[in-house]
């Protein structure tokens, strides 16, 4: 099948379509991949994710349903895995999900070259929307527009009481994170008479996706280039982002394994390898390498969550995304993490919030009723009251 748009199928096609003025338009699909994001998503059984964008921060993929992350979750005190990040579970028991919290709260890693690769795009005017799968803001900390980021999971950058909606203090809600294990402390709305449940803003099965994702086949269809990078494409409707996207329009799949339906179209281009070196190559056809890496060199400050813009100057301890590492040694210390992660979310699940305080008390965890668990275990659709837009999705 000969390309129509591009000249060939191969990585320099895309660079030399990119550099001849015709593509100003490119929209990314970004998918989930360090241990932040794979606690979130191996709990709701969404099978294997591949070398995601984030593995590059120094923590590898979750590589199997058997093993590791999924093996230990599955073995707490939870009525079903995925209980933990759902919200009918969350309101009788949210000590299991603030167990978890800590660990997945942003701070612990620095972006990649691919996050900067984002922001590079936007600094040539050519970043039309980045769509990520990633729930810890490192697209923002690398600097990325926040109206350029449309976050379809959700994000830790802002919370709210899940009754009323009304927002809680940024500030309040890392203390009560970071010190739950010592404290014990449910946070519950301040809004007088209130005293809801306060939940950061990551999409839990049973509630509607961001509002912002209801634009998305607008977007997708205004496109010049399509660039998907590490994901799986099996959560919807996020995954039908790259099927609805017009023929016209070259796709381009930056991952480990080829994946969807990438390959069927004429101006498809499957690029496999490790995000970060495949987004390096890129750059340096385009002539971008000194940019990219300058950009990268940058996410080694703080920055704000929401803005992205720099806001001090703390020396990230994460490994460069290039720095090579002797085999398996970043999955022995995945397991260990993972061991220690769920001993202490097995020690916690007996615990429950107080009738008349928000400091946690002593009480078995109540039971789901049948209605409330989820059976399927097939990819599933995070798409609630918001309709998917995917031809391969049941949700209507």
């Amino acid at each position: 099948m000969a390309p129509g748009v591009l000249e060939s199928n191969d990585l320099k096609a895309v660079s030399n379509y990119i550099k001849d003025g015709r593509c100003k338009n490119i929209v990314l699909m970004l998918g989930a991949g360090k241990v932040l994001v794979l606690i979130y998503m191996a709990v709701f059984r969404l099978g294997i994710l591949r070398a995601g964008v984030s593995t590059a921060a120094g923590i590898p993929d979750f590589r199997s349903p058997g093993t590791g992350l999924y093996a230990n979750l599955a073995r707490l005190k939870l009525p079903y895995p995925e209980a933990v990040f759902e919200i009918n579970f969350f309101r009788k028991n949210p000590v299991s999900f603030y167990t978890l919290a800590h660990e997945l709260y942003p701070g612990k890693f620095r972006p990649t070259l691919t996050h900067a690769f984002i922001r590079l795009l936007s600094e040539h005017s050519l970043l039309g929307m980045c769509f990520t799968q990633n729930i810890d803001t490192l697209e923002r900390r690398a600097g990325v527009p926040s109206n350029k980021i449309i976050e379809a999971h959700g994000s830790f950058a802002t919370q709210r009481c899940i009754k009323c909606q009304t927002p809680f203090d940024d500030e309040k809600i890392k203390d009560i994170v970071m010190n739950f294990a010592e404290r014990k402390i449910i946070p519950r709305c301040e809004k007088k008479g209130c005293k809801g449940l306060v939940k950061p803003d990551i999409v839990f099965f049973g509630e509607a996706l961001p509002q912002s994702f209801s634009k998305a086949p607008s977007i997708i269809h205004s496109a010049d280039l399509l660039i998907v990078i590490g994901t799986s494409l099996t959560v919807h409707p996020f995954a039908s982002l790259a099927m609805i996207c017009p023929d016209p329009c070259p796709r381009v799949l930056i991952n480990i394994d080829s994946v969807g339906d990438f390959g069927a179209r004429s101006d498809d281009v499957i690029l496999l390898g490790k995000c970060d070196e495949v987004v390096k190559e890129l750059c340096e056809e385009l002539g971008w390498e000194e940019e990219l890496v300058r950009l990268w060199e940058e996410t080694a400050g703080s920055t704000d969550v929401k803005s992205g813009i720099s806001v001090g100057a703390t020396t990230a301890t994460t490994n460069a995304p290039s720095e090579s590492r002797p085999e398996g040694e970043s999955d022995e210390k995945l397991e260990e993490e993972v061991a220690k992660l769920a001993e202490k979310i097995q020690n916690e699940m007996g615990l429950e919030e107080g009738a008349s305080s928000t400091t946690v008390t002593k009480k078995p965890p109540e039971e789901l009723s049948v209605s409330d668990k989820t059976t399927n275990d097939s990819p599933r659709c995070l798409s609630s009251s918001l309709s998917c837009f995917s031809p391969a999705c049941a949700v209507t």
